[in-house]
């Protein structure tokens, strides 16, 4: 089996280059459809997030906007408690004390969201699905092996990502790559075959090219272009733009005006087959997704009215 070639579902460890079919994306208490485009809110209770600065670190506060982004059109929403990059170190145990609470509140309020919890620690994993989280968003590409074998056991999801050998919490610098969307599609696609021969329900994986991990703005950039070869593998395809540094390098903007490079770059993703899009703006997401796929041809304009009367 080559490694930018998984398996498809009914032999998910056989020999073979047939890609993987595209089928329903089965996460917690929802299945999403092959043509649904699906935004994950972000929910931060960090307070070093490097955009909303810590708004969301009171529960209440957290929980709040939870309720916006459902409102908003949300399906899935994330929920982390470390910051992504540099910062003080935050243990297992501080990590749960931020994150726990938000998912059982959360499953109690809202049954059928798809909680994902935004972590590479195993020992985080396996409480924070006993409370009811369905998807564990791995950004730090299997750092801790053991990761992958709490969502075989519980059922729970996984995201498969890429960050170029790079360990948690680590910026990159002057990373090289040959090709970075052939080792995207080598790292990721190797991930999601391990673990379905883990036990992990293939129809319950994502893969994430993971832009700014382990990458520079071009190495982003060219991800955003070629999207449609990661589409191609059959994986359900995961983008996280929201506001990131490649595009406020492109822009030259702050996080808090990179609104309009974020939906730009959104579109074009969409465009070229991604299915999840985390987020920070979940209304303006939706309404982009929901034009993309008026375009597209795969759901109907919400209401006809002209030229008819």
């Amino acid at each position: 089996m080559s490694a930018t070639e998984p398996t498809s579902p009914a032999s998910p460890i056989g020999s073979g280059t047939a890609k993987l079919p595209r089928g329903p994306l089965v996460l917690g208490p929802r299945a999403f459809g092959v043509d649904e485009m699906v935004v994950m809110a972000i929910v931060n209770r960090t307070p070093d997030s490097f955009y909303d600065g810590g708004a969301n670190v009171e529960l209440a506060k957290a929980l709040a906007a939870v309720d916006r982004a459902v409102d908003d059109g949300a399906g899935i929403v994330d929920i982390g408690g470390v910051r992504a990059g540099y910062g003080r170190t935050i243990d297992a145990a501080e990590e749960l004390e931020r994150v726990l609470p938000v998912v059982a509140a959360v499953r109690d309020r809202h049954p059928s969201l798809v909680i994902s919890v935004d972590t590479w620690r195993s020992e985080v994993a396996r409480k924070v699905v006993a409370e009811g989280a369905s998807l564990l968003n791995d950004t730090w590409a299997g750092a801790d092996p053991e990761l992958i074998e709490v969502a075989a056991q519980s059922g729970a999801g996984v995201v498969c990502s890429h960050t170029g050998g790079l360990g948690p919490r680590t910026d990159p610098h002057r990373m090289r790559y040959d090709d970075v969307v052939a080792d995207v599609i080598a790292t990721v696609t190797t991930a999601a075959a391990r673990a379905v021969r883990a036990g992990v329900s293939p129809n319950s994986i994502v893969i994430d090219p993971t832009h700014d991990f382990g990458k520079n703005t071009w190495h982003s950039l060219e991800l955003s272009r070629r999207l449609d070869e990661l589409s191609a593998t059959g994986w359900p395809v995961l983008v996280a733009l929201s506001r990131k540094d490649f595009i406020g390098e492109t822009l030259d903007l702050p996080a808090s005006d990179r609104l309009e490079g974020t939906l730009g770059a959104t579109a074009i993703a969409a465009w070229l087959g991604a299915r999840v899009f985390r987020a920070h703006d979940v209304r303006a997401t939706r309404r982009v997704l929901d034009m993309v796929g008026a375009i597209r041809g795969t759901q109907p304009p919400k209401t006809v009215r002209r030229g008819l009367a």
